[in-house]
């Protein structure tokens, strides 16, 4: 009782104040919504994917990505040969979590193994097997999916070399469960989730703002090393390194290679200039993905000319064709193939890369788009879209601008969530310019 009440507290600071944690408020929230997992969504989704056991294998230091998400928030890697397995028995609606290590894996999963009694690790795994007799053997190995595909070929060989003949035959893909696992969202993570948005916009904002950014002095390279300095201080992560860029009317719209390259270099930032950034952090076993655009204000204006407004709001048009085309069921290639024919319809020209988000930045799901993919994903493209999933809603528009003589790309991202009631954004999204003075 007094977890539940401490986790309920932690929630209600933590989303009413955008507090960071201290370390061990962190850890106690972490397995909370750990333990949680476990006895909630883990066993639907072996339920969904007809898998009735699951056998997680990794070393310290060469860890399956799956396995990284499962263990507790003082186990910051595996130790030794760490091998987890999770059996589901519908008949009487129970799911134990195993441990064939040395000791029990946090409070959640059970050491199964005692080592004085049965030297052998690998042949006490087989006796777990034995005595359940599962009817599917899922394993960590994919084609499609890399956080999927974590059994290294050391651990895959000395398991089937201990493994009864009989047992091989049932080994399977647990793609889908590992997926699952992976995307699946509850409801206290959505919680969390969309205060970690809210820090990501709170620190865009204040780099988009005079206290970062003085015209004619400051970098884009400046921007982005304040960035990372700030998100250090607050004692947060970054999960890759932020981009500022820019786009200004003297200078010709680069191409998508090199929009997308991290070789564009530094430049100085003037009045006048579309300036976008491309940030996220890690907090909380979570990842934000955001990418925002703000105008440096010339000496003369008070807002951003009307022609960029009109420009942005393309970005949101875009946005919306593409988040109603959201459905359970489909698969992310046919959410592309229909928003982009629905985007150029209405006279837009768009390219779509959403991904999934969630414990990884660059999540497992169905992928919608690639920025050189536009015409579909095959394998991660052909995955469904199922309910309780978070995406970065991650886009551009091209748009010409007569006033410029040239096009400029309208490049958004935002987090989005997927649920029985729907689509919404996590914690909003960006429908104007940020506005930077020039003095």
């Amino acid at each position: 009782m007094k977890k539940i009440l401490l986790l309920t507290a932690l929630l209600f600071c933590f989303v009413s104040q955008s507090q960071i944690l201290n370390e061990q408020e962190r850890s106690t929230l972490i397995d909370e919504v750990l333990g949680e997992r476990f006895n909630t969504v883990l066993p639907d989704l072996m339920d969904r994917t007809g898998i009735d056991m699951w056998i997680v294998i990794s070393r310290e230091y060469n860890e399956d990505p799956v396995l990284k998400t499962m263990l507790p928030s003082t186990w910051l890697n595996a130790r030794r040969r760490t091998i987890l397995v999770f059996y589901r028995n519908t008949s009487e609606n129970t799911i134990e979590k195993l441990a064939v290590a040395r000791y029990s894996i946090g409070d959640n999963i059970k050491s199964a193994w005692n080592p004085e009694k049965q030297p052998n690790q690998w042949e006490a795994l087989v006796d777990i097997i034995e005595k359940r007799d599962p009817k599917r053997i899922g394993l960590n190995i994919s084609e499609n999916f890399g956080i999927a595909d974590g059994l290294v070929k050391t651990d895959y060989d000395e398991l089937i070399k201990a493994l009864p003949e009989d047992y091989k035959s049932r080994i399977t893909s647990a793609e889908d469960l590992a997926v699952g696992w992976i995307e699946t969202r509850t409801m206290k993570e959505m919680l969390l989730y969309s205060d970690l948005v809210n820090i990501t916009k709170q620190i865009i904002a204040e780099a988009f703002s005079r206290k970062v950014i003085q015209p004619g002095v400051t970098t884009t390279d400046d921007v982005v090393w304040w960035i990372r300095q700030k998100v250090t201080d607050m004692g947060l992560e970054t999960w890759f390194h932020p981009t500022v860029d820019i786009q200004r009317s003297e200078e010709e719209l680069v191409d998508h290679i090199t929009a997308f390259s991290d070789e564009n270099g530094s430049k100085v930032i003037m009045p006048g200039d579309l300036i976008h950034c491309d940030f996220g952090i890690t907090y909380l076993r979570l990842n934000t993905d955001c990418q925002q655009m703000g105008y440096v204000l010339k000496a003369d204006e008070k807002e951003a000319p009307e022609f960029l407004k009109q420009a942005f709001n393309k970005g949101n048009l875009l946005q919306d064709i593409l988040t109603s085309n959201f459905k359970t069921g489909l698969s992310g290639n046919e959410i592309l193939s229909k928003s982009l024919e629905e985007a150029k319809n209405k006279g837009l020209k768009p390219s779509i890369y959403t991904h999934p988000l969630g414990l990884y930045g660059h999540s497992a799901g169905p992928t919608i788009g690639m920025w050189d993919q536009q015409d579909g994903v095959p394998g991660t493209g052909d995955y469904k879209l199922f309910e309780n999933t978070v995406y970065a809603i991650e886009l551009n528009t091209e748009v010409q601008l007569p006033e410029w003589g040239k096009s400029v790309r309208i490049m958004l991202e935002e987090a989005g969530f997927w649920g029985e009631e729907g689509f919404r954004y996590v914690n909003t999204r960006q429908k104007d310019l940020l506005l930077i003075p020039s003095e």
